[in-house]
């Protein structure tokens, strides 16, 4: 995927929304750069990512293309205990594949939001992995568990084809 196909498949759930967001599980920041792109100057981007090499790249990439964002960089787990401001939107790009319970992270994440805070979810449609993608979950999976999790009015944005798993798609959920 390219940059373009990243912004395609945030824009609808970033655009209208507010100025704090947190990137989680970050890697090497193809996402958070669309999300910096998508948000501009004013933004506060946490990224979160357990890779501190990865976050270095990430730094000098936003640093090259977008000197005007803001981004906070943690190097720490996701799934463990983060220390992050009230947010306006989360963004799990790719993230929420590695976790097979995801039940405790989706309520510490719903904990980070604001009231009708958005939660982004990059995900492949698909139920089951592989080595390399050990715990998808298909759109309606994500549905059932967004609702479970405490979110409401899931949508999906967007689907764009890949190699692996079909497709992925971009889902929009609200905050309690």
């Amino acid at each position: 995927m390219e940059h373009r196909d990243h912004v395609m498949l945030l824009r609808e759930g970033v655009e209208g929304a507010g100025k704090v967001w947190a990137d989680l599980g970050s890697g090497k920041g193809a996402f958070t750069l669309a999300l910096a792109d998508l948000l501009g100057a004013g933004a506060v981007i946490h990224s979160v990512d357990t890779d501190g090499a990865a976050l270095r790249r990430q730094r000098e990439a936003i640093d090259a293309r977008f000197p005007e964002a803001s981004v906070e960089y943690l190097a720490a787990d996701f799934t463990g205990a983060v220390s992050l401001p009230p947010l306006d939107g989360v963004l799990m790009a790719n993230s929420l594949h590695f976790i097979e319970d995801k039940g405790p992270v989706l309520k510490a994440v719903a904990g980070w939001l604001r009231p009708g805070g958005r939660l982004l979810v990059v995900e492949y449609d698909s139920d089951r992995g592989n080595t390399w993608v050990p715990y998808p979950m298909s759109y309606r999976t994500w549905e059932a568990m967004a609702v479970r999790a405490g979110f409401s009015a899931t949508s999906m944005l967007r689907t764009i084809p890949s190699r692996f798993l079909g497709r992925i798609y971009s889902a929009l959920s609200l905050a309690g």
